[in-house]
């Protein structure tokens, strides 16, 4: 595997020094330390390559090769809500806070009447309004030393999302946070997310990365989420970016007794496509739920690193993650459950599925389950293989087409993941995107 040379890490190094300079007013905020020992952390972690385990199936060689330029704060790159209508899951009832290559933008944005005390806000503009609620959390959980992507994030850290819901308030309409690559030029944004859910409340995000241009061009996205005590949280992340880009995406969620989390990841676009999903289960009676679904064809990667931290007794988890690859494809699956030692009582089921449809198409999975109590109940299975011939024998029998059987059993097999998703207006669009997706990823195919 190509290493990175200190000539790709040095790019990062000097343009972090013209990017302090462009920051004055920050100078004395914590931000701005956060941001120095995250970038030196950077200095000494360089990029993942082969020697590291947890990326051994991924070369981001053609990530570090490129010296991405940062995106500055700016106008909308013209970018009109025209085109954001495309991008909002038919017109979905919610409320929108859309940033273009990683910057707020006000003017697109549209916030419904959200419940008193709901604040939905850009980071930076957060940081000058409301800067004690976000510092109580804001780096805490995602540490700038986990890898060198996480830490160059921490770095240059600027704009994102913020959420919070107070004690005992349920958003009833979802939160979705549209992210817009545009551009002529090969680019870097990095969006910092942060969510904050109170005690017994309740709250849907959708988190979804776009693309307007087909330069390649890299998103480096964090985001943490904080589960308080009794709430309920709903996380879809939905990623189609141009197939020539790249996403390294973290997110985080941070558990506290008694709170329920549901997230489902979902990656259609990419040309190289990492996504790094923790829960931490610090008390007791917390459940947590993990989704998954990749479809890719062509040369496309796509890499979910799961792990579920089961630090505190009587505490439920499942997880289900689902790959369709297809043409030269690749997918890597590694699920990592802990199980400490005074988590009695833990109930963890992890399931990996990976549906082939070509020859070349390859897939490296590695469920792992790490336990040290002895009272537990804890499974994990993966299962790599190609369609039914018997199903596809038994549709053809019934007058279809082999191309029809066999985009209905492909269609089948995705929808276990999307049917999960409790947004009835997402779910249902997201229904027609993957149909879609999949009928022209066998068109590509085949051309």
């Amino acid at each position: 595997m190509t290493q990175v040379s200190d000539k790709n890490i040095e790019w990062y190094l000097s343009n972090f020094e013209a990017f302090e300079r462009g920051l004055n007013g920050e100078a004395r905020q914590p931000i701005h330390a956060m941001r120095k020992e995250a970038i030196a952390r950077f200095a000494q972690l360089g990029f993942p390559t082969g020697k590291n385990e947890e990326w051994r199936f991924t070369n981001v060689a053609p990530i570090t090769k490129i010296q991405f330029k940062l995106t500055t704060l700016g106008s909308a790159s013209g970018v009109t809500r025209e085109v954001i209508e495309k991008f909002t899951f038919g017109g979905m009832k919610c409320s929108r806070l859309v940033f273009v290559n990683g910057h707020f933008v006000e003017g697109l944005s549209s916030l419904t009447a959200l419940p008193k005390g709901v604040i939905a806000l850009s980071l930076a503009r957060t940081l000058k309004s409301d800067g004690d609620l976000l510092y109580k959390h804001l780096g805490k959980y995602v540490k700038g030393d986990e890898n060198g992507f996480t830490a160059l994030n921490s770095g240059f850290m600027q704009d994102g999302a913020f959420v919070s819901i107070p004690d005992g308030v349920v958003v009833e309409e979802p939160i979705h946070l549209l992210f817009v690559s545009t551009g002529n030029e090969s680019s870097i944004s990095t969006p910092r997310n942060l969510i904050i859910a109170g005690k017994n409340s309740q709250v849907s995000i959708i988190e979804s990365y776009v693309s307007l241009t087909d330069v390649p061009y890299l998103t480096n996205a964090v985001t943490e989420i904080v589960a308080g005590e009794r709430s309920i949280i709903e996380h879809d992340k939905f990623q189609d970016e141009s197939i020539n880009a790249f996403h390294i995406g973290t997110t985080h969620f941070q558990q506290y007794a008694g709170s329920n989390v549901v997230s489902n990841s979902i990656a259609l676009g990419g040309s190289i496509v990492r996504n790094n999903v923790t829960s931490v289960l610090g008390a007791e009676g917390i459940e947590c739920t993990l989704n998954g679904l990749s479809l890719v064809t062509g040369t496309q990667l796509v890499d979910n690193h799961t792990a579920i931290d089961h630090a505190m007794p009587n505490c439920v988890s499942h997880e289900l993650y689902k790959s369709v690859l297809d043409g030269k494809s690749r997918g890597v699956f590694n699920g990592k459950i802990f199980v400490r030692k005074d988590a009695q009582k833990t109930d963890a089921k992890q399931t990996n599925k990976t549906l082939l449809l070509s020859d070349e198409a390859t897939m490296d999975t590695k469920p792992q389950l790490e336990i040290f109590a002895d009272d537990v109940k804890c499974t994990h299975g993966a299962t790599v293989g190609q369609l039914d011939d018997e199903q596809v024998f038994y549709l053809r029998s019934r007058g279809l087409s082999l191309e029809a059987a066999r985009d209905i059993l492909t269609v089948a097999f995705a929808s276990d993941v999307v049917s999960r998703v409790h947004v009835a207006a997402l779910r249902e669009q997201l229904d027609v995107i993957i149909q879609k997706r999949l009928r022209k990823g066998r068109e590509l195919v085949e051309a």
